[in-house]
């Protein structure tokens, strides 16, 4: 209670004194400075803008290299210890594709909002959802059949970022990869993870799967 020249009168409420620092808030926001040039706040506006960017990029393509994605063991002791076995770690050629190559758009749009769809991978981790080996076995199809359908939404991309249909030169190939790229490929049939399951990592029991014989 507060005393006035009336008499005693009700302390206001929370809501109606949030609504008045808000009110008080916005005005500071949105007055004109009486201590600095407009010109100094734009410039200092733009010096801020360029920090936050450059912290945000930075902390992004952090998230973006092979280090960060086998620094936890989900990752480190199932997909990358397979991955090691096979030809895009260790090649004739000397070319590697790390992680990022092959699991995230190269644009940056999509880059995005690939990374806000890892989000759910970032729970499972701190939840303990794929902690064990057998774990990792229980829920391979399923996690397999969600980056199956993503490649297959965006055609391939992250394969075509290497390999160029335009490019191949298909004399060097075997007699039974040129028949399916002649027929698939090159036709837009079908696109590489149709036919390329399991070229970087083993594959789950296929029992069930759609069109795998």
């Amino acid at each position: 209670m507060t005393t006035t020249a009336d008499g005693p009168r009700p302390e206001r409420g929370f809501l109606a004194r949030s609504r008045d620092f808000v009110r008080e808030l916005w005005g500071v926001l949105t007055r004109p400075s009486s201590v600095f040039a407009l010109g100094t706040l734009v410039l200092a506006g733009f010096i801020a803008g360029i920090i936050f960017w450059g912290g945000f990029n930075t902390a992004l393509e952090l998230t973006n290299t092979e280090k960060f994605c086998v620094s936890c063991h989900e990752m480190r002791d199932n997909v990358f210890s397979e991955l090691k076995t096979t030809i895009h770690f260790s090649n004739r050629s000397g070319v590697r594709a790390t992680c990022p190559d092959c699991h995230v758009p190269h644009n940056w749009t999509n880059k995005i909002a690939r990374k806000m769809q890892a989000s759910h991978e970032v729970w499972g981790h701190l939840f303990g959802t794929i902690d064990t080996r057998d774990e990792f076995v229980s829920h391979r199809l399923e996690l397999a059949i969600h980056e199956w359908a993503r490649l297959k939404a965006n055609d391939s991309l992250e394969c075509r970022n290497c390999h160029s249909s335009e490019s191949m030169d298909i004399t060097k190939q075997s007699p039974r990869a040129v028949q399916a790229h002649q027929r698939y490929l090159f036709t837009g049939e079908k696109t590489c993870i149709d036919c390329h399951k399991g070229i970087a990592h083993q594959l789950p029991d296929m029992s069930g799967v759609p069109g795998w014989q």
